[in-house]
């Protein structure tokens, strides 16, 4: 059912990609081979760690209750651990253990060996998040036909924390005077951090040409994290500041975040088929002499943005098709899909290029 649902919603939402300027990202590589994507399920997700995105997905996969999504999953995560993996960083004074935070106990009851390790554990990322979103799904079952009002993601988060039967008592998530509101403040903040966590919709790449494969290498780093100097051909890494950027909330975010930042982002991406320098000027200087109009862009062109002239070029994305880019954008926020128009201010467009 989660399928079909996720195959109808992609159909729709390309119909009415050129109104809403969506982007989901359904990645097809006629090289690679069939059914593989990258980038998020149906629902879209980016923000979170990469080892534990594509076990994200498959646990929502596996759910048939709509209500389940990545970014659900997701929060609970983050609320859960942080995402932390390490015995000392993940176990709770209760006695809760791994990134999902399962009691031994009840961890017997969901945990499978999901990650083919030999060992069923809850210290095992694939383990523990295919046990988290079996529970979940169970549970959203249960809160679906239990006749309790409310929203049943709510109801279902309640379940995990404190146990069914304490919903059944309280006849919804337990009040705020329960166990010191434990249990009401962790619905409350799953709830409302999910948005961070809801990826970007439906791009469709086809094809085997240098922009495409571009653009799919990309796309498999949306939700990273954006660093100031910080990333290469290589992968992600960590920044630096140099005065005037890389700063967040008055501190070198840069130096303790492992990202990309715009060019870096291109230059992976079309590495090692084009090796493109390091800088978005640079970029653009070794490109130049292929520049593109805009009615005639194709995905993995390159679009620049400067303070005036060619000499001030500040910024490079690809653009991803249907009037889209992909971007690195700025320090505080992750590597994702924005609309042309919009990405960066309109007057600073300088034109875009091929590489």
């Amino acid at each position: 059912m989660k399928v079909l649902i996720g195959a109808v919603a992609a159909v729709a939402g390309l119909l009415l990609i050129a109104l809403l300027s969506l982007v989901s990202i359904v990645l097809i590589d006629n090289e690679a081979k069939a059914g593989e994507t990258t980038g998020g399920g149906s629902e879209g997700l980016h923000g979170v760690p990469e080892e534990f995105r594509a076990w994200i997905l498959k646990a929502d996969e596996a759910c048939d209750q709509p209500a389940m999504t990545p970014a659900l999953l997701a929060a609970q995560l983050y609320q859960e651990s942080k995402f932390k993996t390490s015995r000392e960083e993940a176990t709770s004074s209760a006695g809760a253990q791994g990134p999902a935070q399962f009691m031994p106990g009840t961890f017997a009851t969901w945990g499978r060996d999901d990650d083919g390790s030999g060992e069923t554990s809850p210290w095992d990322i694939g383990d523990a998040v295919m046990a988290q979103g079996r529970m979940m799904c169970s549970l959203l079952t249960t809160a679906k036909n239990s006749g309790i009002s409310g929203d049943i993601r709510r109801l279902a988060l309640a379940g995990y924390n404190a146990g069914w039967g304490r919903v059944e008592q309280f006849g919804g998530v337990p009040d705020k005077n329960w166990a010191g509101g434990e249990t009401y403040n962790y619905v409350k903040i799953i709830m409302s951090t999910m948005s961070r966590f809801e990826g970007p919709g439906v791009l469709e790449v086809s094809g085997s040409g240098s922009g495409a494969k571009a653009l799919r290498r990309a796309a498999s780093q949306l939700g990273t994290p954006y660093s100031y100097g910080g990333g290469s051909p290589s992968g992600p890494s960590t920044g630096s500041c140099d005065g005037t950027n890389g700063y967040l909330n008055g501190r070198c975010s840069a130096s303790t975040t492992t990202g990309f930042d715009c060019s870096s982002l291109v230059q992976y991406a079309y590495w090692p088929t084009t090796k493109l320098p390091r800088t978005a000027a640079a970029q653009y200087g070794a490109t130049s002499h292929h520049p593109v109009a805009r009615a005639d862009l194709k995905p993995g062109d390159l679009l620049f943005w400067s303070h005036g002239s060619t000499s001030s070029i500040y910024h490079v994305a690809i653009y991803a098709g249907d009037g889209n880019v992909l971007h690195a954008p700025r320090t505080g926020r992750d590597v994702s899909i924005a609309p042309l128009t919009s990405a960066m201010p309109e007057k600073d467009y300088v034109g875009a290029t091929r590489p």
